[in-house]
This record gives C-alpha cells, structure tokens and sequence, in this order.
C-alpha cells in the first residue's frame, strides 16, 4: 500500500520507540501549494515501533534498563568512585547545615533569654516609679489644703494650678 510520492523512514533506538518519521513530499503532488509551501520540509514525529505496547509512552530515565557494567570494568569503577564522592560531599553539606541551624537555634534561645530578662527589669523598673509616682501624688493632695471660700473644688487641681506643677 506504498504510494511513490510518500516514504516513511523510522529508525528505532533500545526504547523500542522510532525516532524519526518522515513523509518527503513530491514535487509534483504539491502543484496546488505555493512554491514556497512546497520547499519546506515536514517536522518530525515521533511514533512508536511496537503500537501495542504500553500506549506508546516512553519510560523515564529511572525504569529504563542501563547496560550493566562489568564490576571490575575502569568505568564501573570510576562511576563508583564518583558517586561515592559524591555521596560524601552530600552528606557533609547536610550535616554542616544541620550543625549551622542548631548554631542559630542555640543563639536564638541566648537572645530569647536576654530580652526576657530586660522585660522582667523594666518591668521591675516600672513598677517602682508608679510606686514613687502615686506616693508623690499622696504627698501633694495631704500638703495641699482647700480655700475657704471655694467650695467643691478638689484639692488636687487646686494643688496643681497654685504649684505650677
């Protein structure tokens, strides 16, 4: 069922998967186009060589099968030696990086226990100034005494008004 003016050319890689399928076009099937359409080649496709399996999906990287290397081949041995590297230096940056966070956790708790005491200073502070404060207050409204002749006034703002304070 070939016609002359299409050829499918696939190749396939170990995926089973053809790579490349292309339709090259006749010059003379393609009068009813503009030159300029004609001359163009077609985008290739992918298509699966086997349609029945699996959908036509490709594996990822991780499932498809790897030629195993023979054990005491230079390259295994040289992968081996890589990755255990590696794996050593991954392993060094966690640990580094654990260590940095307990460092900063450690100084946050410092800092933490620093301000708590500044809050129970001030607020000792605090609490003896208010105490200094409404004695002082006391102090002004005992020394202050009402005028004779001004009834209903309170003495602190008489106290107040005559002290300047």
């Amino acid at each position: 069922m070939s016609r002359p003016s299409q050829a499918k050319i696939n190749t396939s890689d170990h995926n089973s998967v053809s790579v490349i399928q292309r339709q090259a076009h006749a010059a003379t099937s393609s009068s009813s186009l503009p030159a300029a359409i004609a001359g163009l080649q077609q985008v290739p496709q992918l298509v699966p060589a086997n349609p029945s399996a699996g959908g036509g999906k490709a594996l990822p990287p991780s499932k498809m099968k790897k030629p195993s290397a023979d054990k005491d081949s230079d390259e295994y041995r040289q992968r081996r030696e890589r990755n255990n590297l590696a794996v050593k230096k991954s392993r060094m940056r966690s640990k580094q990086k654990a260590m940095d966070t307990q460092q900063r956790v450690n100084e946050l708790k410092e800092e933490n226990e620093r301000l708590e005491a500044k809050i129970k200073l001030l607020s000792k502070e605090l609490s003896v100034l208010k105490d200094l404060f409404l004695e002082h207050a006391h102090n002004l409204a005992d020394n202050v005494q009402p005028p004779a002749g001004a009834e209903g006034t309170s003495p602190v703002t008489n106290g107040a008004s005559t002290n300047g304070q």
